[in-house]
């Protein structure tokens, strides 16, 4: 790994740094590099599945990288309006909350 901490290695590097590192250079580096698919598509099939899954621990941080990938507010909370209907309303309504802290903090 370079000398440069990445997301990864800051996170839990300590701890687990070879997945730390398999998350930095694989997922991140591969998977979301690759060009078959936009961030901003990426983005949309991520938080769909974390919201669909009812991971909410990672979805601060994929609802925050969906606005950088240009998702816009107006469509995260149509998604979660959506998947209400589909992956049940307590993952919604979870989500919903999530999505407000989140706006918040980046002043959406």
């Amino acid at each position: 790994m370079g000398e440069e901490p990445t997301n990864a290695r800051k996170s839990f590097g300590d701890i687990a740094p070879h997945l730390a590192e398999i998350t930095d250079k694989v997922l991140f580096g591969e998977v979301w590099a690759n060009s078959k698919l936009s961030p901003r598509d990426r983005s949309l099939v991520t938080i769909t599945s974390l919201i669909s899954l009812y991971r909410t621990n990672e979805m601060p941080f994929h609802l925050k990288r969906a606005l950088e990938n240009g998702v816009t507010k107006d469509e995260i909370i149509e998604i979660i309006t959506h998947l209400a209907f589909y992956a049940g309303w307590p993952p919604a309504m979870t989500a919903l909350q999530i999505a407000r802290k989140v706006f918040d903090e980046a002043g959406s």
